[in-house]
């Protein structure tokens, strides 16, 4: 589960209201299997200082997604998550939107990758459904690839099936190429079920938009519930 929404909302009125940590917390007990934060350079949502103080209360696994700026780095290595995932996000934009270009920045991954896998941090990098950008991401060194998923959102509500294909395809070309996969981006109650069930060697999923958005109607506890029963 990404928290960062939960950040925004406190951000826009100031003070600790909603309190992110408890919030984590909290989540683990419904049944997150995991917390994702990614903390952009301006701190919008998810501070550094979060970061720092959320370590201590995840039980579960801690991912940390950005982009591997020298900042972003050395705060990576200061809490050691089990995860950082690797985002090519430029300073302003909104949300991720696009996966990286591993042909051109290879060189530069691999020497982050090492670095953070020397610290025994398991290291994923977002790609898109692109064979041959997921061919080369195996040549970086990354343990795992997070998909990016919002093509297939906005597909699927127009050919579920069509939309599905690249990604299978995907799944298949990660495993060949001897990656993990996690997956993420736009994935809600609608396309969730749908999307697990088709995709072969699926370890994880990070939601954080719709899952919050859906909160507000039913309550935190039961849409955890709800999006792991469509995991299955």
């Amino acid at each position: 589960m990404n928290i960062n929404k939960i950040a925004t909302i406190r951000n826009a009125r100031g003070g600790s209201i909603p309190d992110v940590v408890q919030a984590a917390v909290k989540c683990q007990a419904f049944g997150a299997e995991g917390i994702t934060v990614h903390p952009r350079p301006d701190e919008r949502h998810i501070r550094y200082q979060d970061v720092r103080d959320l370590r201590s209360v995840i039980t579960t696994e801690f991912n940390i997604e950005g982009y591997p700026s020298q900042r972003f780095i050395d705060l990576v290595l200061e809490v050691k998550p089990h995860q950082v995932t690797l985002v090519p996000d430029s300073h302003d934009v909104i949300t991720s939107n696009q996966g990286w270009n591993v042909i051109k920045y290879e060189d530069f991954l691999k020497e982050v990758i090492r670095e953070f896998q020397r610290a025994g941090i398991r290291t994923s990098l977002f790609i898109d459904a692109d064979l041959t950008q997921i061919e080369r991401a195996a040549a970086t060194g990354t343990n795992r690839i997070e998909l990016y998923t919002e093509p297939y959102a906005l597909n699927y509500t127009l050919d579920p099936e069509k939309a599905i294909v690249p990604y299978v395809k995907a799944a298949n070309k990660a495993v060949e190429s001897g990656l993990e996969l996690n997956a993420g981006h736009d994935l809600n109650l609608t396309n969730l079920r749908y999307f697990s069930h088709h995709i072969p060697n699926l370890l994880e999923v990070s939601i954080g938009h719709a899952l919050i958005s859906d909160a507000l109607y039913l309550g935190l506890e039961k849409t955890i519930h709800l999006y792991l029963e469509q995991l299955g």
